[in-house]
C-alpha cells in the first residue's frame, strides 16, 4: 500500500453556523479515521482547527502542511467556506486538491439554513481557477455514502500518481537499440517539462556488477532458488546463475543510483557479454516493484511506474508489445513480449526458456490471467505529451511464447489508427485493474492530456462525479 499524507484542512466562513462547521469538522476527521487515512489535521492552528479569516491563518496552515510533506490537500467545506483562503493554500502548495462538502440537512421549521455547503463549493471551485489550481471535485454527499469513500480513495491513488511522476528517475542501461528509433526519446525536455531524470550507464558497468554479483553469490543463490520454487527452469543451471546475477546486479545499481525503474538495452550487445537475454530478470524485478522495460524505452518506464501508482493495493504491471490482430475475434489483439511480466501476472506455472526470436536463453514463457485490464502508453512528439488511455479484456486464443495475453478491445481498427497516427508506439503497459478514472484525473495534475482509445469520456466523468 502507498503511504499516501492527506493536508486536512476544513473551512467555514463567518455569517454561517459555526457549531455546526465545528461539528462537522469533528465527524469528518472522525470519518477519515475510520477509514485509515492518514491525515494531519489544523486544530493547533486555531480553537476550532477550521480554515478561515486572514492571512495569519492561511500562512500558518501552509507552513505545517509544507513541514508535514502532504502528498494532497483535502478542503472539506463544513459550511459555506472561505473561498480565498483556501486558494491561497492550495496555490502554496502545488499538491493535488481535493473539494467536497457534507450535504446540508433541511432547513430549520422558521426558514433559516446553517450551513449552505454547496453554494460554497461553487464559489471555492470559481476562486481555484482563478488561482489557476487544479482539483478534483467529489460530490456534495453524506459521509456514511459510498461514494464517499469511493472518492476519498481514489483521490489518493490520484495522488500517488502525482507523487511518483515528480519523482521519476530511471536507471537507464545503454543506448536504445539502433533499429529502434521508435523508442528515441528527448531526455532534456523530459527533464525541463516534468523533472523526469535519467541515469544511463554504460554496458559495462553492467556486466562490472553482474561479476560482482557472482563473486559474491549470496543473493545470486537466494535468487535462483526462488526461480527454482516458483518456475519450471528449463536452462542450464550455470545459465540460471547469470539471470540471477543479472537481477541482482541492475536491482543494486537502482538503488545506487536512486532509481526507481530500469530501461535496458536487451538485445544485442548483452548476449555477447553474458549469453542470455534478461527477460526473466527483468520479470524478478517487476515481481519487487521496480518496473524494467525493454528496448530502452523510456517513456514505456514513466507509463509503467503511472499505472502502478494508480492501484493502492500493490498489483504489478506488465509491459507489452501490441503485436497482431486475433485470428478469429474481430477485435481481438495479441499483447506479448519476450519475457519480462511478472509471474504474479501468470495464470500457469511461468518456464524460464528461450524467447521467439533470439537463440539466447532467459526469457519466460506464460499466458497471462484474463479479466479486466487497463491498457496505457505515456508518449510524445514534438514537444507534446498525453496518456493513451483504454480498457481491454482477456480473451481464449492461439497459444503464444514469451509472456502473453490475448485481449478484446471495443473498436480494434480505432485503436489501431490510433496507436499508428500518433504519437504512440507499438509498446503498452497493462495492469489487472481499472485505473482508467484515476489516471485520468492525474493527468490534470502533471500536464499531460489524457488520450482514451474509446469514446468513455463521458462515463469516466460521471464516475468521477460519483455517479
Amino acid at each position: 500500500m502507498a503511504n499516501i499524507k492527506l493536508g486536512y484542512a476544513p473551512t467555514r466562513r463567518s455569517i454561517f453556523s459555526a457549531p455546526d462547521a465545528i461539528k462537522y469538522r469533528g465527524l469528518t476527521a472522525d470519518r477519515l479515521t475510520e477509514l485509515g487515512i492518514d491525515f494531519v489535521d489544523i486544530t493547533d492552528i486555531n480553537d476550532e482547527g477550521l480554515l478561515y479569516g486572514d492571512d495569519e491563518v492561511v500562512n500558518k496552515v501552509i507552513e505545517k502542511f509544507k513541514a508535514e510533506k502532504i502528498d494532497g490537500l483535502f478542503l472539506p467545506h463544513c459550511n459555506f467556506g472561505t473561498e480565498f483562503a483556501c486558494a491561497r493554500v492550495a496555490k502554496a502548495l502545488n499538491v493535488p486538491v481535493l473539494l467536497w462538502g457534507p450535504l446540508d440537512e433541511r432547513p430549520e421549521p422558521d426558514g433559516r439554513r446553517l450551513r449552505d455547503t454547496q453554494c460554497g463549493l461553487f464559489a471555492t471551485g470559481k476562486v481555484l481557477r482563478r488561482f489557476r489550481v487544479p482539483f478534483t471535485y467529489m460530490t456534495n454527499c453524506r459521509l456514511t455514502d459510498p461514494v464517499f469513500e469511493r472518492g476519498l480513495r481514489d483521490f489518493m491513488a490520484v495522488c500517488n500518481v502525482v507523487k511518483t511522476f515528480k519523482k521519476i528517475r530511471i536507471l537507464q542501461i545503454s543506448t536504445r537499440p539502433y533499429e529502434f528509433w521508435s523508442t528515441m526519446c528527448n531526455e532534456g525536455e523530459l527533464l525541463e517539462k516534468f523533472n523526469i531524470q535519467l541515469t544511463p550507464i554504460p554496458m559495462p558497468e553492467l556486466t562490472d556488477a553482474i561479476k560482482k554479483a557472482k563473486a559474491e553469490g549470496t543473493e545470486v543463490a537466494g535468487v535462483m532458488n526462488y526461480c527454482h520454487e516458483n518456475m519450471e527452469i528449463c536452462i542450464k543451471e550455470n545459465e540460471l546463475e547469470n539471470v540471477a546475477a543479472l537481477k541482482v546486479a541492475m536491482k543494486g545499481l537502482a538503488d545506487k543510483y536512486g532509481c526507481n525503474a530500469i530501461a535496458i538495452q536487451c538485445w544485442n550487445q548483452l548476449q555477447r557479454e553474458i549469453g542470455i537475454m534478461p527477460c526473466a530478470a527483468n520479470a524478478l524485478l517487476n515481481e519487487e516493484g521496480i518496473p524494467v522495460v525493454c528496448e530502452t524505452d523510456i517513456h514505456g518506464a514513466i507509463t509503467a511506474l503511472m499505472v502502478e501508482a494508480a492501484d493502492l493495493e500493490g498489483t504489478r504491471s506488465f509491459f507489452a508489445d501490441w503485436t497482431i490482430r486475433h485470428p478469429d475475434n474481430p477485435n481481438g489483439e495479441l499483447l506479448q513480449h519476450c519475457g519480462p511480466w511478472p509471474i504474479s501476472v501468470a495464470k500457469e506455472t511461468p518456464k524460464i526458456t528461450y524467447p521467439l526470436a533470439f537463440d539466447h536463453p532467459g526469457s519466460i514463457t506464460a499466458e497471462a490471467k484474463h479479466g479486466d485490464v487497463t491498457l496505457a502508453r505515456f508518449d510524445g512528439d514534438n514537444g507534446e505529451y498525453s496518456l493513451l488511455l483504454g480498457r481491454a479484456k482477456g480473451v481464449e486464443g492461439p497459444k503464444g511464447m514469451g509472456t502473453y495475453l490475448w485481449v478484446e478491445v471495443d473498436n480494434i481498427k480505432r485503436l489501431e489508427a490510433k496507436i499508428v497516427e500518433g504519437p504512440y508506439i507499438h509498446h503498452c503497459v497493462g495492469i489487472h485493474k481499472d485505473v482508467v478514472p484515476v489516471l485520468y484525473e492525474a493527468c490534470k495534475y502533471i500536464g499531460i492530456a489524457p488520450d482514451l482509445y474509446d469514446p468513455i469520456e463521458e462515463e469516466v466523468k460521471a464516475y468521477l462525479r460519483g455517479e
